[in-house]
């Protein structure tokens, strides 16, 4: 049934959320990046500067779903670990663009590898023509999932 698939899809999305808020995986990735002191949270930080380009802090909060004040000292701790750097915006001489240093860059691909190699564990065993399948399905999901929850324009 239609709505059995739904649930299970629900509740597979719970048991991900789950663990990727206990950051067990981020810590990894964080770890393998040698993020140092900054951890599992500058390693949010350095993938939002990533995949959302340059940003301000309140793009951060943004990009995070958290609070301007916490990115902010998240910005400062990444910033203070060497991962990150703050330049001028050329549009607007008073709010700082954040961007990757060439240490937050060498982080941020290592823990790339990191979670990857997590993935990899997680698809052992499945034939190229499944991961295949489930890859172009995962990445329509949370294009949906992105329209869904950002409602009506």
């Amino acid at each position: 049934m239609p709505g059995d698939a739904v649930a299970a899809i629900e509740q597979a999305m719970v048991a991900m959320r789950r663990s990727w808020s206990r950051r067990s995986l981020q810590r990894r990735a964080a770890a393998a990046g040698s993020a140092g002191t900054a951890g599992a949270a500058a390693f949010q930080v350095l993938d939002a500067i990533e995949s959302g380009g340059p940003l301000t802090v309140n793009g951060v909060a943004h990009a995070l779903g958290i609070d301007q004040p916490r990115a902010s000292r998240l910005v400062a701790r990444a910033v203070e670990a060497g991962l990150v750097r703050r330049g001028a915006d050329p549009d607007d001489g008073r709010r700082s663009i954040l961007a990757l240093t060439p240490r937050g860059a060498r982080v941020l691909g290592e823990g790339h590898r990191a979670r990857r190699a997590a993935v990899e564990a997680a698809l052992a065993g499945w034939p190229d023509e499944d991961r295949e399948t489930f890859a172009r399905l995962l990445r329509a999901y949370v294009s949906g999932w992105e329209r869904a929850v950002r409602g009506p324009a």
